[in-house]
């Protein structure tokens, strides 16, 4: 989904595909008031999802603190939703505005199995304990990228080599566990294999949701 020129926050951007709901409607799982959940459009592995906020924020370092409950009910509905249709943990990772290609917040998450960041690595630069810490590196450092696995929840600064290194050891491992691969797929080869792997995905969303309204009753 094509780069975005525009940083502004808050109001809807006319050149930002995600605020542009015609042009992400057939990935969209679910809709909040102020977030939606999404099927990425070039998974990594079955299952890859985005949660991105409904007003145009270049990064969740910019989602204000009134929306972090919200925020928080989603990210746990989407840890249940892996837990038992891919009985894994969750990744969560964001770009920040570093090496963004949509600049428009969007928070991933991977069902990886077993993936975990060692914090003796020393790459992060904060072991992050709630979003006003995002907000606060944001405001006085800017730019950094994001990645939380089950255990710990940490901000990096965004160096080059560090954020390679981070996506070799866990992004790369984990997809490479998950689908097979022995390279890096591409974007485009990504965008290919999604087209099997969303309507999976899109599906078990389907019946998670309906089973969690079976639930409530």
């Amino acid at each position: 989904m094509g780069a975005i020129i525009s940083l502004n926050a808050n109001a809807k951007q006319a050149d930002c595909t995600f605020c542009q709901h015609s042009k992400i409607a057939n990935y969209i799982l679910k809709e909040t008031p102020n977030f939606c959940i999404v099927a990425d459009h070039a998974p990594l592995v079955e299952g890859h999802l985005l949660i991105i906020p409904q007003q145009h924020y270049p990064c969740y370092g910019a989602v204000p603190a009134s929306l972090d409950t919200e925020l928080q009910t989603l990210k746990q509905e989407v840890r249940t939703f892996f837990a038992r249709f891919y009985a894994s943990p969750i990744i969560f990772w964001e770009h920040g505005v570093f090496r963004q290609t949509v600049f428009h917040a969007h928070l991933h998450c991977f069902p990886f199995r077993e993936i975990t960041y060692n914090l003796t690595e020393g790459l992060h630069g904060l072991v992050v304990s709630s979003q006003d810490d995002i907000r606060t590196w944001y405001t006085k450092k800017g730019h950094y990228f994001y990645l939380e696995d089950p255990y710990h929840a940490l901000l990096f600064a965004p160096d080059v080599d560090r954020y390679s290194r981070v996506i070799q050891k866990i992004l790369w491992t984990g997809a490479s566990a998950h689908n097979g691969h022995s390279q890096w797929r591409s974007a485009q080869q990504r965008h290919e294999e999604g087209k099997s792997l969303i309507p999976v995905t899109a599906a078990r969303w389907l019946q998670f949701q309906q089973q969690e309204v079976d639930n409530a009753r």
